[in-house]
């Protein structure tokens, strides 16, 4: 059985790590390099760092941030927002991510997945996927969500998996920052239209949103902010609620 893995996520804007509910209404939260630094710290198994408003601001993700975030932690860094080309990923693995997402500009060019597959490897590239429900079926949403697509979001997984993505970041706009726990039929129906792995975003509000998500939904990854960052739960705590709930997860401080 592979092991589940707990995610915390910063959402960063001019700088600071921010967060909102359904994709607006933001509000600072703190430095992303401290933020970064101390969540690898505190048992994280993976942090995703996404600079939200560079797609539209049409401007390049803040390597000056990354590069200083990626000196601070210790475990796989996934860097996404405003990418835009290759040069892009190039830049990003350059400044020390492991991963990096790409969103609208897939969408727009599925052919970007597959030459940063073809050239850095399917394990580099995350294809995010920010879904909203609209006339009984799932759309991908684009430019920080703030735009339909009108793509059958079970459709482009499919098409992302295609092209050669090695994960798919799946968030749900309906549920983001509600806290009443993650998108099940959504998160579902995605996990079976593929078969690499899924990443669940938008909704935690508790530890057993977590513990719920990894036993109804075969997700291999589950992430959160807002209960990480205003301090409600910790990573120690989610993971050892996910544990007595029998879910097969590494223990915070053990890598």
């Amino acid at each position: 059985m592979i092991v589940k893995r707990i995610i915390p996520c910063l959402d960063v804007k001019e700088g600071k790590v921010v967060k909102g509910t359904n994709f607006v209404s933001l509000r600072e939260m703190g430095d992303p390099v401290e933020m970064a630094s101390a969540y690898s710290q505190a048992g994280a198994d993976e942090i995703i760092f996404l600079d939200i408003s560079a797609t539209n601001e049409g401007r390049q993700t803040m390597l000056n941030i990354v590069k200083k975030t990626a000196e601070t932690v210790f475990v796989p860094f996934t860097v996404g927002g405003g990418v835009k080309s290759i040069e892009d990923v190039t830049r990003l693995l350059q400044a020390g991510a492991d991963k990096v997402a790409i969103n609208s500009a897939a969408v727009a060019n599925p052919a970007l997945i597959r030459e940063a597959a073809s050239r850095f490897g399917s394990q580099c590239v995350v294809v995010a996927v920010d879904a909203k429900y609209m006339e009984n079926s799932w759309h991908v949403m684009t430019h920080g969500g703030s735009k339909d697509s009108g793509i059958d979001a079970l459709d482009w997984v499919r098409e992302a998996e295609l092209q050669g993505a090695g994960e798919i970041l799946l968030t749900s706009v309906d549920t983001d920052g509600v806290k009443d726990g993650f998108d099940l039929e959504l998160t579902r129906i995605v996990v079976e239209s593929v078969r690499i792995p899924v990443i669940a975003s938008g909704g935690c509000g508790k530890p057993e949103h977590f513990s719920e998500v990894f036993r109804e939904t075969d997700v291999s990854a589950a992430l959160a902010a807002s209960i990480f960052h205003e301090g409600t739960f910790s990573i120690e705590q989610v993971k050892q609620s996910c544990a007595a709930q029998g879910v097969d997860i590494r223990e915070a401080g053990l890598f």
